[in-house]
């Protein structure tokens, strides 16, 4: 337990206790059978589809158009909005449902941190693999023609750099989502900051965006497992194929970084264990 504050009339700060939240179990059975449960996943799996199917059509439109005009399309700023905007509206949407993951990285990390249960994040990853694999045959089935022909807004590796550097890219660009999906629904600083109003949506979905402008000539920004699998699946090319792995561990290997840090580092919980763990002895 730990002491936080609120604002009282008069503008006063007035100490409160804060219980966190007891850690979600291992294994919970009992999730298999509650209809909210198979609505969650429902929700990421719809999620990720319409996610896949908006960011990888902006992508296919923006090489299609600029393949004629060098300054045709949105250009990397208007494909760095999509993802970030996507991310903003679908977190938004499926917050209250699901926890709005849409990305197997999140889940991961919220996985580490006892936040959701193992039966919870492996099945959520296969939904949100699953919806990505739709999305994008969505659009190639609108789009067949200028779909191959651009790439299939598939995540490779960029020619001029070793796997090494496209790996840390997606170490470090999913450590800077994780560690704003922990910031924005820390429930402590909400009890601790519910006097400053703070929509957990809208920093996840410019941390996309901000990764989105560093990486994008690096990786294309994978950062998100369900993206980079299912655009290759799609695709099914040999190059997004070999650099598929980059995409996986990447992006857990920043996730479970990003976990540590905030629950061990920031929130101590290390340091509370080990107090535990004296007062007990």
């Amino acid at each position: 337990m730990a002491k936080d504050v609120e604002v009282v009339e008069g503008g006063e700060f007035q100490a409160k206790d804060y219980h966190d939240p007891p850690p979600a179990p291992l294994i919970d059975p009992e999730e298999l059978t509650q209809w909210s449960f198979y609505r969650a996943l429902i929700a990421e799996f719809i999620a990720t589809l319409l996610f896949l199917y908006v960011t990888i059509l902006t992508v296919i439109g923006y090489k299609s158009q600029s393949a004629t005009d060098e300054c045709g399309g949105v250009g990397i700023l208007g494909i760095a909005w999509a993802f970030g905007g996507m991310i903003f509206i679908l977190v938004y949407c499926t917050a209250g449902i699901s926890g709005g993951h849409i990305n197997p990285a999140v889940t991961f990390g919220l996985f580490l941190a006892r936040k959701v249960s193992l039966v919870r994040a492996v099945l959520y990853i296969v939904a949100q693999c699953l919806g990505a694999i739709c999305g994008t045959g969505l659009v190639k089935a609108f789009q067949s023609s200028y779909y191959n022909r651009h790439g299939g807004g598939a995540n490779t590796l960029a020619d001029h750099y070793n796997k090494g550097v496209g790996l840390g890219a997606e170490i470090i660009g999913t450590f800077v989502l994780v560690y704003t999906v922990f910031s924005a629904t820390d429930p402590k600083r909400n009890a601790r900051d519910s006097h400053v109003p703070v929509l957990a949506p809208l920093p996840i979905g410019f941390a996309v965006f901000m990764v989105h402008l560093a990486t994008i000539p690096i990786t294309g920004t994978g950062i998100n497992p369900a993206r980079s699998f299912g655009a290759a699946v799609i695709y099914n090319n040999d190059k997004a194929w070999d650099d598929q792995w980059i995409f996986w561990v990447g992006p857990f290997i920043g996730a479970a970084i990003a976990a540590f840090y905030h629950q061990y580092i920031l929130r101590a919980g290390a340091i509370k264990a080990l107090g535990s763990f004296r007062s007990t002895a």
